[in-house]
């Protein structure tokens, strides 16, 4: 049964992670308005469960989350968390890029300023957006920096390299941030971004979930020869794997028949070995040697705290042996009993 307070050491930068981390997308009003009290209070209950590693971007209610993340966090002693935001999306004044509208022609991000997301992966972009980044948060640093979502806009690997990279390897070298990495939900083009550059992490969201597995095969066996070290996200695929129905979201869009058939399954195996299929689900990323931490959100302090019941749930090997008998594991994904 893992805690989420427990330490995770990555040896390649010496940041230690907790199995559990919160992710702030929620907080920025992702899919619903949330108030200032009720992310002060999510925030605070993440805290008093023992998470301290928080993720954050300028995406997530076009600044709001990175806001009301540091307004919390600077209240703690600095070396007692650690914080990682991106790059890649400049806020500015304009008419929404299509990215940050849903299949309606709605924003995904509720109740928060209507920013233009402005794509810039080229060096200067990067400096402008951490400066920005580090005004919202109110600090002076991050730990980590993400290159954030190229494939959004449709931004090459070689583009990306030439820019935003160099940027970062310079960030580093000076002491301004301790990690680089990458975040996004493409595992090929992860893949080709850990083959050509100097990366200390990825965030690999939706990717490496109870329902899909697409990084097992390449990309996580790299990541352990290179010694990079993978945070997990979108442990529920976006919510299909949290409640398998009709209409759920999967991907940030509604999920397909297919796909709601396969999250049913699983939950029946789940059900037979009388665990929740969130539990399971935001257990599993945590037992593949290159995933240090696992990053959940939360909209609320009972939505954390059921995150953190989930994550503390007691599950024997036979639930994962039964998931690979019946052929919805693969039989090497690395789980407890191996």
């Amino acid at each position: 049964m893992p805690s989420p307070h427990a330490i995770q050491l990555h040896p390649k930068t010496g940041l230690r992670f907790t199995r559990l981390g919160l992710g702030t997308a929620p907080l920025g009003g992702l899919f619903a308005p949330v108030d200032e009290a009720q992310a002060q209070a999510t925030l605070e209950a993440a805290w008093q469960a023992g998470l301290r590693y928080f993720d954050t971007a300028p995406q997530y209610g076009n600044g709001v989350a990175e806001r009301r993340t540091g307004a919390f966090l600077g209240q703690k002693a600095r070396e007692a968390f650690l914080l990682s935001t991106k790059v890649g999306r400049l806020l500015r004044p304009g008419p929404l890029h299509p990215s940050q509208l849903d299949p309606r022609g709605e924003p995904y991000f509720k109740g928060v300023p209507q920013l233009a997301q402005v794509y810039d992966y080229s060096y200067r972009g990067v400096m402008v957006s951490l400066e920005e980044s580090l005004e919202r948060l109110g600090m002076s640093q991050v730990d980590i920096l993400y290159i954030h979502d190229p494939d959004a806009d449709n931004r090459s690997v070689v583009e990306v390299m030439g820019g935003a990279y160099k940027a970062l390897l310079e960030l580093r070298q000076k002491g301004v941030v301790r990690a680089i990495g990458v975040g996004m939900n493409h595992t090929d083009w992860l893949l080709e971004f850990a083959r050509a550059g100097d990366f200390d992490l990825l965030l690999v969201a939706g990717r490496y979930t109870l329902l899909e597995q697409g990084a097992l095969r390449e990309l996580l066996p790299l990541c352990v020869q290179k010694g990079i070290g993978v945070v997990v996200g979108g442990v529920y695929n976006s919510g299909l794997l949290a409640n398998p129905s009709p209409g759920t979201t999967y991907n940030y869009t509604t999920a397909p028949p297919e796909l709601i058939e396969r999250a049913l399954a699983l939950q029946r195996v789940c059900e037979r070995h009388g665990v929740p299929l969130k539990a399971a689900a935001i257990q599993f990323p945590l037992w593949h040697p290159a995933v240090v931490s696992v990053l959940t959100g939360a909209r609320s302090d009972r939505e954390l705290e059921e995150n953190v019941a989930m994550f503390q749930t007691p599950i024997l090997p036979a639930l994962w042996q039964d998931l690979k008998a019946g052929g919805l594991l693969p039989m090497e994904v690395p789980t407890p009993e191996d």
